[in-house]
């Protein structure tokens, strides 16, 4: 039996091209300076991801920042110019309507981060190793 649309599970087809599309249009916007806020000029800026919402009308654009004590102003900026940046995405891509775009932190590194901390523990590596005399005494 077919799945409905209803029981996928994760985004379509449709939502990563198109949140693929979106993230290279913001990448580019960033590269090229057009930006008029001053924390660009020193914050180094990456667009890892664009999560399209299903009916492609919200773009929540996750930014990952090389310092995170510019996490609020970069936010700030982006949130200040969001008009601006819609318009220009739009022009970019070629969709019946621009998406409303919503700005986020990414957590993703902070938490690889906090795993690889956690996998790196005594306690955890103490588990991870299995004893030389172990090993011989199932042998028997």
């Amino acid at each position: 039996m077919k799945p409905s649309k209803d029981d996928r599970k994760g985004p379509s087809q449709r939502q990563l091209r198109v949140g693929e599309l979106v993230r290279h249009a913001m990448t580019e916007l960033l590269a090229r300076g057009d930006l008029p806020e001053p924390v660009f000029a020193r914050a180094f800026v990456t667009i890892p991801e664009v999560r399209m919402s299903p009916d492609l009308k919200i773009a929540t654009v996750y930014v990952t920042l090389h310092d995170k004590r510019e996490e609020t102003g970069v936010l700030r900026a982006l949130e200040a110019n969001r008009k601006m940046l819609r318009t220009e995405v739009a022009h970019r891509v070629n969709l019946k309507f621009a998406p409303d775009l919503r700005f986020r932190a990414d957590r993703g590194l902070d938490e690889a981060a906090r795993i690889d901390a956690l996998l790196r523990t005594p306690a955890v590596q103490r588990d991870l190793t299995k004893p030389d005399d172990l090993s011989d005494e199932d042998d028997e």
